[in-house]
């Protein structure tokens, strides 16, 4: 007895270490208690900012603009702040033909100006003569010397000599006007750097908005056409954001909807409105070099300027359009689920057990997805099943 006891000992801890390691073992997981919440269905897309109502100020005139008086971000006061100066162009230069055309426009109107001058000296003695044949005239009229006859051609002749020498000036004063003209052919250019601040400015425009300087087309002096832009002014608390969905997607979003404007470099989601939605798609090449319709939709910013302090023109942001929400939905997280045939299936956690449970799935987003049937409030489910989990499976809560 004594010599066989301790095999047979020995024996059955091997057995009982064998069984206990081929006995099978609970897998660790991670469970997920099914409850009701918010949840919320969006299409999700990169937008930008941009000024609600910016003005273009334009060049009223041809002329040459002064270096800018203001810079971009400088703020500007309606009617007030000077934002730009047009003084006359430069004259352009002469080459020689037009120069010598020109010099010999003006040697004949001095000549004409000369003429005009001897026109009215003689026209000057001429109404002298008349008016001194009209007063003997008259004296002798008056004794009854000469008939009237006499008289009123002296009349006639006086008056003839005034008209003559009012023609003889006014002659002088357009001859003087085109020669003054003429001359001004000859002007040059003046010296492009010089000091031009005493100058007088011919048009100073000031600012049709209150707002910020948003951009300015070039802030040195230069020759500018009539309606060229100068500068873009806007005010940077009123923002709407731009966004361009694919045509598909836009169908699915109602003018009102709300959205929530994230990575847009502040702390916080801002919150938006959709306010416009435009009729028309354009096309677009994406990056992969596919044609897509897109639509614009414009978004107004509902959350106050004080808590997107930096937020600017033209910054990028990540909006995400709410399509679809409801306030206490039965939900499962989208990791416990998995195709089963063409349906969908969870392992929901039993008496220990992994059970596999088909489920009817109504809306979903990238974290949760509605519950139509299937489970039921406070059931737990397996999250990112391994291949090692099976239906039947001996399953435990990962501590």
């Amino acid at each position: 007895m004594k010599r066989w006891l301790f095999p047979a000992l020995s024996v059955i801890a091997l057995l009982a270490l064998g069984g206990w390691a081929l006995w099978p073992r609970a897998e660790l997981v991670d469970l997920v208690t099914i409850a009701r919440g918010p949840m919320e269905t969006t299409v999700e897309a990169e937008g930008m900012t941009r000024v609600r109502a910016p003005y273009l100020v334009t060049a009223p005139i041809t002329g040459t603009t002064v270096r800018s008086p203001v810079e971009v971000g400088d703020a500007v006061v309606r009617g007030q702040t000077v934002v730009a100066e047009i003084h006359p162009a430069e004259p352009a230069f002469l080459d020689a033909r037009a120069r010598a055309q020109a010099e010999a426009t003006v040697t004949e109107t001095q000549a004409a100006v000369r003429l005009a001058e001897a026109n009215i000296t003689r026209a000057e003695a001429d109404l002298a003569y008349a008016r001194g044949e009209y007063q003997r005239n008259s004296e002798l009229a008056a004794r009854g010397i000469v008939p009237s006859r006499t008289l009123e051609a002296a009349l006639q002749a006086r008056q003839s000599a005034e008209a003559a020498l009012i023609a003889a000036r006014s002659e002088l004063d357009l001859n003087r006007a085109t020669l003054a003209k003429a001359q001004a052919q000859l002007v040059i250019p003046t010296d492009p750097g010089a000091d031009q601040h005493g100058a007088s400015c011919c048009v100073a425009i000031t600012a049709p908005a209150s707002g910020t300087i948003l951009t300015i087309e070039d802030r040195s002096a230069r020759l500018v056409q009539a309606g060229a832009p100068l500068l873009t002014i806007g005010d940077v608390e009123d923002l709407e954001i731009e966004v361009d969905l694919l045509s598909s997607d836009a169908v699915k979003v109602a003018l009102g909807a709300s959205a929530h404007i994230e990575r847009w470099g502040g702390a916080g989601v801002l919150e938006a409105r959709v306010s416009r939605i435009e009729p028309a798609a354009v096309t677009k090449v994406s990056a992969l070099g596919i044609e897509e319709q897109r639509v614009k939709l414009r978004l107004d910013i509902l959350t106050p300027a004080e808590a997107r302090a930096g937020l600017g023109d033209r910054f990028r942001t990540y909006v995400r359009i709410v399509t679809w929400g409801a306030d206490a939905v039965l939900l499962v997280p989208q990791s416990a689920l998995f195709r089963q045939g063409t349906g969908w299936a969870v392992f929901a956690e039993r008496a220990g057990r992994a059970v596999l449970v088909p489920v009817e799935i109504g809306h979903s987003n990238a974290q949760v997805a509605e519950v139509v049937s299937g489970l039921a409030e406070g059931e737990r489910v397996v999250a990112y099943p391994g291949s090692l989990i099976a239906d039947g499976s001996r399953i435990a809560a990962r501590p």
